[in-house]
């Protein structure tokens, strides 16, 4: 029998969560995502060290101070991308530094920056995705570079008004988190869960079921896994962004794995939601896990950027 991993390619796209190049190399998935955490993490690695040296030599020639810092880690982040672009046969991911996430014009000019950079690597647009945080700001940044061609991944999504503000922007694909979510329930004393109760896998599927009711295109990609039992459950979703060693379990699993999620038969939609800012902003404060994920979110992506900035400070010296 396929094994576990071969029966979720056959029903789901299956994109490699993480920025380690030679695992991407082994795993095969269709599109690779990384985050200022897995960028920071990759860079201490010895074999990637000709990507670091590359953009540390650019950055001595830039001058110094935090703008030749900031510089650098961008061109570290833009060098992985385009490694792994020679890998998978789809999209990479790249993120929009997290420390910008409620600054709109800084996001829109990051985001275009990125995507120039690819381009100077001969690197078209159509082969990157630009992880924005789903915050207003950030929902709004992504209309206006969808409008313009630029597509966009909205990440740290974890409640239905952040997937509905992203279906207006029209944005091309969502990351709702699953195992943050479940997190955030266990840490209050709730539960135990099994994967058909677990909340971070119901909030997946009441958003692609509201997406495929409503004739939205924007794909749903689960992302933030805990437990293989988290992806089986959703089995059949658009898309699936798994770290490597849940997809070494998954590799080594047989058994059946039946389809969760059809797009003909996506289960009962919530009632479609209608959101201005005043009323995107009141529902996720009406949502402490939301509010209280998205926010520890973006500290723990700042927190591993400014980590990566004080490496590069170091190695530019």
């Amino acid at each position: 029998m396929a094994s576990k991993l071969d029966q979720l390619r056959e029903m789901t796209t299956v994109v490699a969560d993480t920025g380690d190049i030679e695992a991407v190399r082994r795993l095969k998935p269709v599109d690779c995502t990384t985050n200022p955490t897995l960028i920071f993490k990759a860079v201490e690695t010895p074999a990637y060290a000709h990507l670091v040296d590359e953009a540390i030599g650019w950055g001595k020639k830039q001058g110094g101070g935090e703008k030749a810092v900031q510089a650098v880690c961008d061109r570290l982040a833009v060098n992985f991308g385009a490694e792994l672009t020679k890998i998978v046969p789809g999209r990479v991911s790249t993120e929009v530094d997290a420390d910008l996430s409620f600054d709109g014009k800084a996001t829109l000019d990051k985001a275009r920056a990125i995507i120039a950079a690819y381009k100077e690597r001969g690197v078209e647009r159509d082969r990157i995705l630009v992880k924005i945080a789903s915050t207003w700001e950030g929902l709004q940044a992504a209309k206006m570079l969808q409008a313009e061609g630029i597509d966009c991944n909205l990440t740290l999504l974890f409640a239905l008004p952040q997937a509905v503000a992203a279906a207006d922007a029209r944005a091309f694909l969502i990351s709702p988190f699953v195992g943050r979510i479940l997190d955030w329930h266990v840490k209050a004393g709730t539960g135990p869960y099994t994967a058909e109760t677990d909340p971070g896998v119901i909030s997946v599927r009441s958003i692609y079921a509201y997406y495929k009711t409503y004739g939205i295109d924007t794909v749903v990609m689960g992302a933030s896994f805990r437990n293989t039992g988290e992806i089986e459950a959703l089995a059949g979703c658009d898309r699936l962004t798994i770290g490597p060693g849940l997809l070494d379990e998954l590799a080594g699993a047989t058994g059946d794995l039946p389809r969760k999620l059809k797009p003909d038969a996506p289960g009962e939609a919530p009632a479609k939601l209608d959101l201005d800012e005043k009323a995107f902003r009141f529902a996720m404060n009406e949502d402490a896990m939301a509010t209280e994920k998205l926010a520890e979110g973006i500290r723990g992506f700042v927190k591993d950027l400014r980590s990566l900035r004080k490496l590069v400070a170091e190695k530019l010296g």
